[in-house]
């Protein structure tokens, strides 16, 4: 091998441990849910890669490893038990990679002009909820807002305003304005 080619070699590794690395950042904290699409692949092997939406089971299928229960994992754990199973019997040093590829929706109701289920994105607030749903409508409550949301097995309210986190699987009710 050349010393071009092992540049350009250790370049495209570079690459992707940097990709690996952002991709894994813009998702740390987000943990994985029935709905949720995810990529994993590993680098330079192609038969290593599997894409799946996520079902109630949350097992994922992956080549030589057993079956992998990723539900309430982020990526970056995901990651870590994939690597950890090729490593050593099947691969030296394997790069794994777990992307999110589509996120469980929310759902808006209420005074709204646009109600139902709309996809998750990075970084979602209340206010930016309701614009995907096309604004208050004009007998919504400016300050009648609830969240409904699933935390540790239970359903709780929560009273939301413009910059209340919105989650996946979040439920928000915009409640009618009485004036």
């Amino acid at each position: 091998m050349n010393i071009v080619s092992k540049i350009v070699q250790n370049l495209i590794v570079f690459a992707f441990i940097v990709y690996a690395s952002v991709s894994e950042s813009a998702s740390f904290n987000y943990v994985l849910g029935a709905g949720d699409r995810i990529l994993i692949s590993v680098y330079d092997e192609p038969d290593l890669k599997t894409e799946v939406k996520l079902d109630n089971s949350g097992m994922v299928s992956f080549p030589f490893l057993d079956d992998i229960y990723v539900i309430g994992l982020t990526a970056a754990e995901v990651e870590v038990i994939v690597n950890d199973g090729l490593e050593g019997d099947y691969l030296v040093n394997p790069q794994v990679s777990v992307s999110i590829i589509q996120y469980r929706p929310f759902f808006i109701h209420g005074e709204v002009k646009r109600p139902g289920g709309y996809a998750y994105q990075d970084d979602l607030r209340a206010d930016k909820a309701i614009a995907l749903a096309g604004g208050l409508s004009a007998r919504a409550s400016k300050s009648g807002w609830k969240i409904i949301r699933n935390v540790d097995g239970k359903t709780v309210t929560i009273q939301a305003d413009i910059s209340t986190p919105i989650l996946p699987d979040d439920i928000i009710r915009i409640e009618q304005s009485f004036f």
